[in-house]
């Protein structure tokens, strides 16, 4: 079963729920695809580590070979080459690695090398296998390392840690995902972030079940929403001085907390009675 978790913007508690509920998974694993903040690997301390780059290929013209033809240039509907004083140039931020250039190239002065956008690491956590992502600073895309990680996903029960919002690294990342869980707040802010990924579950036709994260005692716009659009609540997880020191200091609730344990271990037979 793959378990995605989103939110409709960063600081929700998705990490928070996502690095717990996996350790209330027997044999897990943790599959951060917030490739530009990963930060579950924090809570899991993973051990025994290991690095894979993850590469894309980039074009590159052979002057010798060039004619200056222009027809890679036309064929980029991306804009990702231009001639500039009969001189190739590539722009590579905009490069989706397509290689399209290459097979329209009538000369074969288009070669294609690797260029590294990041890594993959992988380590371990007790049972749990812990996967992170990490998009190098300055790249703009996330979408090949997040397609690296879902591609083998390691074990039968993996929980994958979305990035906050919905564009297209989220639609990604959910691509595999048996079910979706969107943590949000319960305030007018929450209603509004949840809105977002709430219909992006809806037009990928996802099954879905909503944890309020951070409850209190004033107003719950976020549960009068739900209960007025019927939509399944799977938890709602207090704003608890114990739960929020435990998980400030880099630990993991489900380990140092009963009553999260509790909620953990209820959220994930929730979700299971769902799928099966």
């Amino acid at each position: 079963m793959n378990i995605a978790v989103l939110s409709g913007k960063g600081g929700t508690g998705k990490t928070f729920v996502s690095c717990n509920l996996a350790s209330a998974i027997e044999k897990s694993a943790y599959i951060d695809c917030d490739v530009e903040e990963p930060n579950g690997h924090l809570f899991f301390k993973p051990t025994d580590v290991c690095s894979q780059k993850v590469c894309v290929k980039i074009p590159q013209i052979l002057a010798d070979r060039c004619n200056h033809c222009r027809k890679c240039v036309d064929f980029c509907h991306f804009n990702a080459l231009a001639f500039i004083k009969e001189e190739p140039m590539l722009f590579r931020g905009v490069c989706h690695s397509c290689g399209g250039c290459k097979i329209v190239c009538p000369n074969q002065a288009v070669v294609e090398k690797d260029y590294s956008i990041g890594e993959i690491r992988t380590g371990k956590h007790r049972s749990i296998i812990v996967k992170t992502g990490i998009m190098n600073i300055g790249e703009e895309s996330g979408v090949p390392i997040i397609r690296e990680l879902i591609k083998n996903l390691p074990c039968k029960n993996n929980i994958i840690d979305c990035p906050p919002g919905s564009a297209c690294t989220v639609m990604e990342s959910i691509k595999e995902a048996d079910y979706c869980v969107i943590v949000a707040e319960p305030s007018i802010f929450g209603v509004h972030n949840f809105q977002m990924v709430y219909k992006l579950v809806k037009i990928l036709k996802k099954p879905f079940g909503i944890v309020i994260n951070k409850v209190n005692d004033l107003n719950n716009p976020m549960q009068e929403l739900c209960e007025k659009l019927q939509l399944p609540v799977l938890e709602q997880i207090p704003f608890a001085c114990e739960i929020a020191a435990q998980n400030a200091a880099g630990n993991l609730v489900y380990e140092t907390n009963q009553k999260a344990k509790e909620i953990f271990e209820r959220l994930y037979a929730k979700i299971s009675e769902v799928v099966k």
